[in-house]
């Protein structure tokens, strides 16, 4: 089991790459566009400056920002996120993948409202701790950033539901993962070598991926198998082959579960 396979894409070819380079000669929105859509978002609360080659955020959005529910900045070149962002604090969706933000502002911890955050393919190498302020939180994708380790601040975030951290080079998982509230969790393509007893313990976690790691069948403790809640581990690409996972100590609960829930068409 655990053949339920979710592989991350392999990082930009080379024509994206010459797209990229492409678009960077490109000039920005003029002040009229950018001002065409903030007069849209006053009457929507939705704002959409999706590939607009921006390389920093208009200090005009502070105009709307007590209004929108959404925003999506995605496929720009932002390297930064202004102080006024923090107030967004109806925003219930912001996506800003596919730029170059190598840092969050603490500012973020402010949108209490916001369930949703898209952060994949930029340069981050962590997150903010002032982002357990989002208490509303349910997804959250960071993959393809540069993630050493996981962050703790996602154990305390009550409504996280689904954490994609996959592409990043993440090497360890803190004891605080016994408290996450998640149900799946990606750490597809990172650098684990071992897995943290506490992940056993996590009372709603169903979904675990973990293919293209380090990982020795050893990793994989009994309690995991057997005692979780776990009902789906993928694990393809690691140190050891598919026949040794299945004759692991207490696989055959974890086998269980996942037969239960394959059968009511879940995976």
């Amino acid at each position: 089991m655990g053949n339920d396979s979710s592989k991350s894409k392999p990082g930009a070819s080379t024509s994206s790459k010459a797209s990229n380079v492409l678009a960077s000669l490109k000039p920005g929105p003029s002040t009229a566009v950018i001002q065409r859509h903030l007069d849209t978002a006053k009457k929507s609360r939705s704002l959409t400056l999706k590939g607009m080659n921006l390389k920093a955020i208009p200090r005009e959005l502070g105009e709307v920002a007590p209004l929108l529910r959404s925003l999506d900045l995605s496929q720009n070149r932002i390297t930064q996120l202004p102080l006024f962002f923090g107030q967004f604090e109806l925003l219930k969706q912001l996506h800003l993948n596919g730029n170059a933000l190598t840092s969050l502002t603490d500012e973020l911890g402010n949108l209490k409202k916001l369930e949703i955050l898209i952060l994949s393919n930029n340069d981050l190498s962590m997150l903010p701790e002032t982002l357990v302020g989002c208490t509303n939180l349910t997804t959250l994708k960071v993959d393809g950033n540069h993630l050493t380790t996981f962050p703790t601040c996602l154990c305390l975030l009550p409504r996280l539901d689904i954490v994609d951290l996959s592409m990043n080079q993440i090497e360890s998982i803190p004891d605080e993962i016994g408290q996450i509230n998640a149900s799946e969790i990606n750490l597809n393509n990172n650098r684990l070598s071992t897995l943290n007893p506490a992940i056993a313990t996590a009372r709603n976690l169903r979904v675990l991926r973990l293919e293209s790691n380090a990982l020795p069948k050893q990793a994989f403790f009994k309690e995991l198998l057997e005692d979780s809640q776990l009902s789906l581990i993928s694990v393809q690409n690691n140190s050891f082959q598919e026949k040794d996972f299945q004759d692991l100590p207490g696989y055959e609960k974890y086998e269980e579960r996942f037969t239960a829930l394959r059968r009511k068409g879940v995976y």
